[in-house]
């Protein structure tokens, strides 16, 4: 239960759950209810009061100490009010130490490794398992072109301009790509972490047994049958990922609320970071240039805008090709 402290408060009130109880606010709605988690995100998102940062992360993760503290001083040495850090997350074991619950890692994931993959709801970008290894960028969070669901912080405009569409029900695989080209074309930059300052528990080892029982929102899909593959049409066609579809198949309800913006197009995204979306293929080893040389930080760092409003793609003309083609 989110807003319960391990120890009842009278007990221990140092706890953060008891110290701070007056700031928290909890929205407790049944599974049915929420048609999925891009919707329930959705619901997350109107709980947003203009706090200054905004944060999202997976359930089941345990946090480092003063780790807020640490991601504050990382998304502020960006220098960049559009930052915005994103990071799937390494697994608990091993990397946090039991009587100080600092971080044992000195390596971080970073969001770089993406293809297409079918399905019933059509094809569509899907994240696959990133690369974790030390930091090239000393110093500051490192730029990729990707954002995670698993873990975002940012400044609190970023849920404001970005909100969760909430005519996407029964959409998992996809929400990725919808928040964060949408974000793209706002004007947001994507950053890995420097520094990762929470690890999930993920179903390994002695973890296994316990979260194999926790239930998942598509034990609820028959209820909702054949909505999926409608939101699935209208996320695609927003960020213009399914040219192949007439727009007159999916709904537009909202669209100025829940689309693209005005800064970039989905577009210069594609072809900055090789995605063909008409022949559904990527330009594969981008790794190479996001993480092994940080290329992409060296280079498109250099366009941050004076005023530290984002990066300035009008002035890059990179287009990503597979430096290692017909290589694994």
């Amino acid at each position: 239960v989110c807003n319960a402290p391990i120890e009842p408060c009278d007990k221990n009130a140092t706890q953060a759950l008891c110290k701070f109880k007056d700031q928290l606010d909890v929205y407790q709605m049944d599974a049915i209810l929420a048609v999925g988690p891009v919707f329930a995100r959705h619901v997350g998102h109107r709980m947003y009061r203009g706090e200054y940062y905004a944060m999202q992360s997976d359930a089941h993760v345990t946090y480092t100490t003063d780790w807020d503290v640490d991601i504050i001083d990382q998304q502020e040495s960006t220098h960049n009010d559009m930052a915005v850090l994103s990071t799937y997350l390494t697994d608990i074991i091993g990397s946090v130490d039991p009587k100080t619950g600092r971080s044992l890692r000195h390596t971080r994931p970073i969001m770089c490794n993406t293809d297409y993959e079918g399905g019933q709801q059509g094809q569509h970008l899907r994240h696959m398992s990133q690369p974790e290894r030390p930091s090239k960028i000393a110093g500051s969070p490192q730029l990729q072109p990707y954002w995670a669901a698993g873990f975002s912080f940012s400044r609190g405009h970023f849920v404001v301009n970005v909100p969760y569409d909430q005519y996407q029900p029964m959409i998992f695989q996809g929400e990725e790509m919808s928040i964060g080209i949408r974000g793209f074309t706002i004007g947001y930059d994507y950053y890995s972490p420097e520094r990762s300052v929470c690890f999930h528990h993920y179903a390994h080892g002695q973890e296994t047994p316990g979260r194999n029982r926790v239930k998942h929102f598509w034990e609820n899909a028959p209820r909702y049958q054949g909505t999926g593959i409608k939101a699935m049409s209208r996320l695609l066609g927003i960020v213009h990922m399914n040219p192949e579809t007439s727009p007159s198949s999916w709904i537009h309800t909202e669209e100025d609320r829940y689309g693209l913006g005005a800064i970039r197009t989905p577009e210069k995204f594609y072809e900055t970071f090789g995605i063909d979306v008409i022949r559904k293929k990527t330009e594969h080893h981008l790794c190479n240039f996001v993480d092994t040389t940080a290329d992409m930080h060296k280079e498109f760092i250099k366009q941050l805008r004076p005023d530290g409003m984002g990066i300035d793609y009008s002035k890059i003309n990179y287009k990503f090709k597979d430096p290692f083609l017909g290589q694994k």
